[in-house]
């Protein structure tokens, strides 16, 4: 079996890159997105202009703008930052299928197996910085037998840049000191070990310092200083303390007493990175995604032209559902305009569909609304949530008349009308009713969406008829006692009993809180008056509130 082999990719300017990406002229400035912390505003990523007017992540703002008074920032995005993240995740799935995110800015990759189809680990990472030096990325990768050791690779492998002064700098010592100490890094010599930000420009790197050989973790992490552990900050300043600035240096030391002075979380990420540990990678399939764009070679304005683009779109769009065995069920056009700009339409389904007959008529509807501004040069239609479709099978003779019933039986003009209804006034004022398991009148029927629920198979039978009209129990005017009267006052008239049919007792359902079931059992009446109504009374024989005689419907 091959060794197990961890490929840890790192994005440093994710965020800055992403709107680089889009808008090529912020990558000729200095520039960074910034992010809110508290009341603070700090930097979030950088750029490669930014990082080399001695800016940092982490960094104020105002002293940022102090430093370098070109800086251009836009607000950091992390719902976007995360689904370009996703982009990302898609394109690692052509060196591996075992790939994992960790968020912000990171991917794993198990490439257990996969390295020869590349010509080994060297050529696989020399692709995988070509395609991020094609895509405008900054990359820092590594390559080791554990994720952990990959993570320091990536992040700490062959980097010479010192942290934070202290008491220590080479400038403060004397000058006879300073030869010998210009030999030694800066946290060797009992200063902060190198923080993890973003990497300076032109910083190179060999392959050696970045791949660590089976079964040479040892020897890789052995120069890295201890933040390479993945520790936290305060961990790091009390090891660099006493003296254990290197990932050798603490290896060597007791694990009892590293333990009990640091606690086990050390000594854990000390053992996954060397491997004496377990370190699973959970791998997310990403997301299928189904969309499709047409980029006009003039811009439009006319509806006649955006229907002739949506002919254009579905048929493609509908043929990758099919062979997918999706449908759609929301279903997104997006008209780029040639300002920068972009207006959408979204049209929902209530049964999955793929097939364009279905789904062009709901756009149809959609694209007056869209504003055409000085022209459209790209459409784009995304569905935005798909379901499963049911594959069919074709039947003999003998089922043929049984599954034609069926096809029957399963016609879709319902849902069309659902779906053509909720373009208009949206799917969620759509709604059907279904039985509810409940004795309490009130709550024996539930309020569904129709796009999103199936008929009823059937309405169970009550033992006794009930109104047709519901409302909250209204007080009736009657002698408090449990005998139905004769004469009553309700809604401000007089009422005499012509007939009567009961009682039904109802109680409540005492494992619920009912603020309306307060008054404890009820004694139901079907009660027909002189004026020709047909009422439903009920005597309330009194709980947390007090009894009496209540109107709660009407049969008429």
């Amino acid at each position: 079996m091959p060794n197990r082999r961890i490929l840890s990719l790192w994005f440093p300017r994710l965020g800055a890159e992403r709107l680089i990406r889009r808008d090529p002229n912020l990558g000729q400035v200095p520039f960074a997105t910034v992010e809110e912390q508290g009341n603070a505003q700090l930097l979030a990523a950088l750029s490669p202009r930014a990082s080399a007017e001695g800016l940092y992540p982490g960094q104020p703002l105002r002293d940022a703008h102090a430093a370098c008074a070109d800086l251009l920032t836009r607000l950091a995005n992390p719902h976007r930052e995360a689904a370009f993240l996703g982009t990302l995740h898609r394109w690692a799935g052509k060196f591996s299928p075992w790939v994992a995110r960790e968020a912000p800015d990171a991917l794993v990759i198990d490439l257990t197996g996969c390295a020869h189809l590349f010509g080994g680990e060297a050529a696989l990472l020399a692709q995988v910085e070509e395609d991020c030096a094609d895509l405008g990325l900054s990359l820092r990768a590594g390559i080791a037998d554990t994720l952990g050791a990959a993570w320091a690779l990536a992040r700490y492998g062959g980097r010479r840049a010192e942290g934070h002064r202290s008491g220590d700098a080479i400038d403060q010592e004397a000058r006879a000191t300073r030869a010998r100490a210009g030999k030694r890094r800066h946290w060797e010599r009992g200063g902060a070990a190198p923080q993890v930000g973003t990497p300076q420009a032109g910083t190179p790197r060999s392959g050696s310092e970045r791949i660590a050989a089976p079964g040479k973790t040892y020897g890789a992490l052995a120069p890295l200083p201890v933040a390479a552990l993945r520790l936290p900050p305060e961990t790091v300043e009390s090891l660099s303390r006493l003296g254990l600035r290197r990932i050798g240096d603490l290896a060597g030391q007791p694990r009892a007493s590293l333990a009990r002075r640091f606690g086990t979380g050390l000594v854990g990420r000390l053992d996954q990175a060397l491997g004496a540990a377990p370190e699973p990678i959970t791998p997310a399939a990403p997301p299928v995604r189904f969309s499709i764009r047409l980029t006009l070679p003039e811009p439009i304005g006319l509806e006649a032209d955006l229907l002739a683009g949506l002919d254009r779109l579905l048929p493609p769009l509908c043929e990758k559902l099919r062979r997918q065995g999706r449908g759609a069920r929301r279903v997104r056009l997006e008209a780029y305009r040639a300002d920068q700009s972009m207006d959408w339409a979204v049209v929902g389904l209530a049964r999955p569909a793929q097939d364009p007959a279905r789904l062009r008529p709901l756009l149809a509807m959609k694209v007056a609304e869209i504003d055409a501004g000085f022209g459209i040069d790209m459409l784009r239609l995304e569905v935005l949530t798909h379901e499963p479709v049911h594959a069919r099978s074709p039947a003999g003779h003998l089922d043929a008349g049984r599954r034609v019933s069926e096809k029957l039986s399963a016609d879709t003009a319902l849902e069309d009308l659902i779906g053509r209804l909720g373009a208009r006034l949206g799917l969620e004022a759509i709604t059907r009713r279904h039985p509810a398991s409940s004795h309490i009148p009130e709550k024996a029927a539930l309020t569904l969406a129709a796009a999103w629920s199936e008929p009823a198979p059937g309405w169970p039978e009550p033992p006794v008829p009930r109104p047709l009209r519901l409302w909250r129990p209204e007080p009736v005017q009657a002698p408090d006692a449990p005998h139905l009267p004769g004469r009553f006052r309700w809604r401000g008239r007089d009422h005499e009993t012509r007939g009567a049919t009961g009682p039904e007792r109802i109680a409540p359902e005492w494992w619920l809180e009912e603020p309306d079931w307060r008054s404890g059992q009820r004694d139901y009446w079907q009660v027909e008056t002189d004026r020709g109504e047909r009422l439903w009374l009920f005597y309330a024989h009194g709980g947390l509130l007090s009894s009496g005689w209540f109107c709660h419907g009407t049969f008429g």
